[in-house]
C-alpha cells in the first residue's frame, strides 16, 4: 500500500493545462452547448423554431402597435 512506482515520476509534466481564460472559455461554451441540448429536446429543427418564435413575436408587436388605445373592443352592459 501507498507505494510509488518509479514510472509514474514524469507523469505530472505530460499533463497540459490550459491558462484561465481559455479554460473559462471551453466551459462557457460547453454550459451553452448543454443548454442548447436541453431546450431543444425532441425537436428536429430548432432554426426553424427560432425563425417561428421570432416571426410571431414580430406580429404581437406590430398587432399591439395598431390597436387603438382609445377604448375600442367589445362593451359591457349590466341590465
Amino acid at each position: 500500500m501507498g507505494m510509488c512506482l518509479p514510472c509514474l515520476s514524469g507523469a505530472e509534466d505530460d499533463v497540459v493545462t490550459p491558462d484561465p481564460e481559455t479554460r473559462r472559455r471551453q466551459l462557457a461554451d460547453a454550459a451553452e452547448k448543454r443548454q442548447k441540448e436541453i431546450t431543444y429536446r425532441g425537436i428536429k429543427n430548432p432554426e426553424a423554431l427560432e425563425r417561428k418564435k421570432k416571426k410571431q413575436e414580430e406580429t404581437e408587436k406590430q398587432t399591439m402597435n395598431t390597436v387603438p388605445s382609445e377604448g375600442g373592443g367589445l362593451k359591457w352592459q349590466v341590465g
